[in-house]
């Protein structure tokens, strides 16, 4: 009989002794732990102490207020991912502003004076800001009690300044991020304007010009995150970020992960957004004109996915909560027309509740067209994207665990059942037996057509490679049902 084919021991060995060594190439039952991460990139504040393009794990919010700045983008998306997913590990990389970058500005004008006492509910990236108001209180007086009220609030993403009866709000970062910043007065039920006072809002608008990503994702390097947040969405740094996921991806680079955004917008627009972006590896939530920042629109979506994907990377993600994001008032909710027709323009939409609860309607990505320019849905949901991906962990684990040192033969080769020797014949059938654990899990499906369809072969041309075509059917999402009741009267 052939020699059992030993590690360490040597076969020469002449010295007395009983020797023991651990093979754990069969050790690990059923599938392997899957390490996943979050990742938030954002803005930082000179108030910070981390620099920019160091990544730092995140315990607790109150840590990104301290590395970040308080009241920057990184701050308040921890916050809200943290709101959403307490258990996934968290990690931020910050960016500085671009030098050449303009901050949002926008104004609240006062007029007056009060006829009544009551409350200004003032409404700042969907923060409230609540202001008092006493009978008889002058424009001017009114104004500068706006101004003390931000002014006393650091959390806030603006600075506040005034001119006699107007307060001009100017956001922390320069760049876009400050045009999601929404302004408004009065938002739930029951929240009214003290009589006698006006108050004229203009939007925030007029920021421009992003930081570069380019340091921010070399800095990255090989770090592997499932989940990132992204708060940019110009077409510079959509291109930069989606152009790394393609070649974290690559079958060189296994680090995939999946870009997570929000966008506040009309319908319009955020079909003409949609419809310009064409990434199986970025999802976009279209939020239309909500009191909360797209940022943080992506950081609760980015939470809920994080956690959720993990646990099943195949199970729907509709109907769960996004928790701290503010939907837009019921008159500018899109109706099941416009939802469905963004669905097909690469952006995600939700649902509201009766009480207020946002819940994903349905997570997509933008994927829609393939290189030669067809409609082509195989990357449409990202449930399919993560169990792509964890399907590629598993695989690239097992044959890791199983064949770590191996010798390759051809099928049939008389080897002792001892020697550490891998023929296609063997692996196929690890393969198969691989297939039949995703298959109890619900990752997959037909395991008998996947043995069937299944190629392992010695490559023509190297004689140390195998080659495997690995024919897996996803498991699919339960998403429409439809009945046609015929009755009979």
């Amino acid at each position: 009989m052939p020699p059992i084919a030993f590690e360490s021991i040597p076969a020469n060995l002449r010295i007395p002794g009983h020797f023991v060594e651990f093979d754990n190439s069969m050790a690990v039952k059923g599938l392997p732990g899957m390490p996943f991460r979050g990742l938030l990139i954002g803005q930082r504040l000179s108030t910070g102490t981390i620099a920019a393009h160091i990544l730092k794990q995140i315990t607790d919010p109150s840590q990104a207020r301290t590395y970040f700045g308080n009241g920057s983008a990184l701050h308040h998306m921890a916050e809200v991912f943290r709101r959403n997913n307490q258990f996934t590990e968290l990690w931020a990389i910050a960016v500085d502003d671009n030098g050449a970058g303009v901050q949002a500005t926008g104004t609240v004008t006062v007029t007056g004076p009060a006829t009544a006492s009551g409350t200004i509910y003032l409404y700042v990236a969907g923060r409230r800001i609540t202001i008092g108001v006493t009978n008889g209180d002058a424009q001017n007086t009114i104004a500068a009690a706006i101004e003390a009220a931000l002014d006393a609030d650091a959390t806030l993403p603006v600075i506040a300044s005034l001119a006699t009866n107007v307060v001009t709000l100017t956001a922390r970062h320069k760049g876009e991020i400050g045009n999601e910043i929404d302004l408004r007065v009065n938002y739930h039920e029951g929240e009214n304007t003290p009589a006698g006072v006006g108050l004229t809002v203009v939007a925030m608008a007029s920021g421009v010009t992003n930081p570069s990503l380019t340091n921010m994702i070399a800095a990255l390097g090989d770090e592997w995150f499932q989940v990132i947040v992204n708060p940019f969405t110009d077409a510079t740094s959509l291109a930069a970020l989606e152009a790394e996921m393609l070649s974290r991806w690559g079958a060189m680079r296994p680090y995939n992960g999946h870009l997570f955004a929000g966008k506040r917008g009309t319908f319009s627009a955020l079909s003409s957004f949609g419809s310009g972006r064409n990434s199986q590896f970025s999802t976009y939530m279209g939020a239309n004109e909500s009191p909360t920042p797209g940022y943080e629109w992506a950081a609760a979506l980015g939470g809920v996915a994080a956690h959720h994907l993990f646990l099943d990377p195949a199970r729907p993600i509709q109907t769960l909560p996004l928790t701290g994001v503010l939907t837009p008032a019921t008159s500018k909710l899109f109706t099941q027309s416009e939802r469905n027709l963004l669905l097909f323009d690469g952006i995600s939409t939700f649902l509201r509740d009766i009480d207020g609860t946002v819940r994903i309607e349905r997570a997509i990505t933008s994927y829609q067209l393939n290189a030669a320019g067809a409609v082509d849905p195989s990357y449409l949901d990202v449930e399919t994207m993560f169990t792509a991906a964890r399907l590629r962990f598993d695989l690239r684990t097992r044959l890791a665990l199983r064949y770590p040192r191996h010798k390759l033969a051809d099928d049939g080769t008389r080897f002792g059942a001892g020697q550490v020797v891998a023929t296609p014949k063997s692996v196929k059938a690890e393969l198969v037996a691989l297939y039949n654990e995703w298959e109890s899990l619900g990752l997959v499906e037909d395991a008998k057509a996947f043995a069937a369809a299944l190629i392992v072969e010695r490559a023509p041309n190297d004689v140390n490679r195998l080659d495997i075509l690995l024919p897996p059917n996803f498991v699919n999402q339960l998403r429409i049902t439809a009945t046609k009741i015929q009755f009979i009267v």
